[in-house]
């Protein structure tokens, strides 16, 4: 099997937490997508589900799959969101932010009552950081931000490259809240937790793609099979 069938493996898993009249948030990435593509198979078969995207791309998917869509100001507090992850530990603490949407994949993701990650695993690491860190800033004042970001990364023992992300048309990648993103190549994020206290002091930074403590749930498929990460006692339809 290939990497896109463990995607795919991972997101027919998640649909087992799908119940009918629930209100979703609905991921961006490659394996999100995959999610988004059997949620509209359901929602054709009679699922009644209301979601919020977490990216202009997902919206265009969702939408063109027929799938309801709604905001986080008509839907403040959602009942789950399933979204993909760069990096996963097995404390379930995430790397997000690859696909350039971090802040509302994180907005929305702490509007829900649990939140399910599915992923390849490929995605899945001992410590977080060989996927550099994503960190989306405002354009104003770039440079004084990103020698701040070094210097209390360096504090909290990351070194490594930073680098303004490029579009595909050569131009600073531009997020759908109109700022951009900083990839931070550390290597190795050994406690991300004192990093991610440490970012929050940039007043350029708008958000961090270090998700810690968010996850409930992490589905990873591979050569193995499907493993589940949870600590939650969580009832699973086995023959989704």
């Amino acid at each position: 099997m290939s990497t896109d069938d463990w995607k795919r493996q991972a997101a027919e898993q998640a649909l087992g937490y799908v119940e009918d009249g629930m209100k979703l948030g609905l991921g961006t990435g490659s394996t999100a997508a995959k999610f988004v593509e059997l949620l509209g198979g359901k929602v054709r078969s009679g699922l009644n589900v209301v979601c919020v995207p977490t990216s202009e791309a997902t919206r265009a998917q969702a939408a063109a799959l027929g799938i309801p869509l709604t905001t986080l100001d008509e839907t403040p507090a959602l009942d789950l969101t399933v979204d993909g992850a760069d990096e996963i530990d097995e404390e379930l603490r995430l790397i997000k932010g690859g696909g350039g949407a971090l802040l509302r994949e994180k907005i929305v993701a702490l509007a829900s009552e649990r939140v399910v990650i599915i992923a390849d695993n490929s995605k899945r690491v001992d410590v977080l950081g060989k996927f550099p860190l994503p960190l989306e800033v405002v354009p104003f004042g770039l440079k004084a931000t990103e020698r701040l970001i070094a210097r209390l990364a360096a504090d909290n023992g990351c070194d490594g490259e930073i680098k303004l992300r490029i579009g595909t048309d050569g131009k600073p990648f531009l997020t759908d809240n109109c700022n951009h993103i900083l990839d931070c190549a550390f290597g190795s994020i050994d406690d991300p937790e004192s990093l991610e206290d440490a970012l929050k002091l940039v007043p350029g930074l708008v958000e961090s793609g270090l998700f810690l403590g968010i996850a409930d749930v992490g589905i990873i498929a591979g050569p193995k099979g499907v493993e589940v990460l949870s600590e939650l006692d969580i009832d699973f339809d086995e023959d989704i």
